[in-house]
């Protein structure tokens, strides 16, 4: 009787590992959301475009500059959700970033707060929210919700990945 009940029990154990992992295999992209480390590399913003708003309508983009400052610049992300982008005035700024699935909506957001000197990330409480529009892993699109004339419009930012 003891053989018979370790035999079941490791017929069903093998079972159960076959079915866990190969339900994870057969999931759509779509429904695993965006991962975290189609984001982790160095990116190089390539263009910045506007859907639904007027150029020149956008003065300055995560209350730091013009756009065209912006087109060109650097963003290392890392693994733990520390950061940097530079521009190409040489002006750098620390972030901390996240990726974000809403499972209701399908939807993924990558998110970042400025980081100054002595500050935790958990502490800081305004940052910004991009829609991911496209990541895999080499080119993203995220675009950037902008409340103008009474409709949303979108601030587009095309990266190209580095390394």
């Amino acid at each position: 009787m003891k053989k018979i009940f370790k035999l079941l029990l490791c017929v069903l154990a093998i079972a159960t590992i076959f079915s866990a992992c190969s339900g994870i295999k057969n999931l759509p992209a779509a429904a695993t959301g965006a991962t975290r480390a189609r984001f982790v590399g160095t990116w190089t913003l390539n263009n910045i475009t506007y859907e639904g708003l007027v150029r020149g309508s956008v003065q300055a983009i995560f209350d730091q500059a013009p756009p065209d400052a912006f087109t060109g610049s650097i963003w290392e992300l890392t693994n733990s959700g520390n950061g940097r982008y530079t521009l190409n005035s040489g002006t750098s700024q620390t972030i901390f970033w996240s990726i974000v699935n809403d499972k209701a909506s399908g939807n993924s957001s990558f998110q970042f707060k400025k980081i100054y000197q002595g500050d935790a990330p958990r502490k800081v409480t305004e940052g910004y929210s991009l829609l991911v529009d496209s990541n895999d892993g080499n080119a993203m699109t995220l675009r950037l919700p902008v409340e103008y004339g009474g409709k949303t419009g979108y601030v587009v930012y095309a990266f190209s990945k580095k390394r």
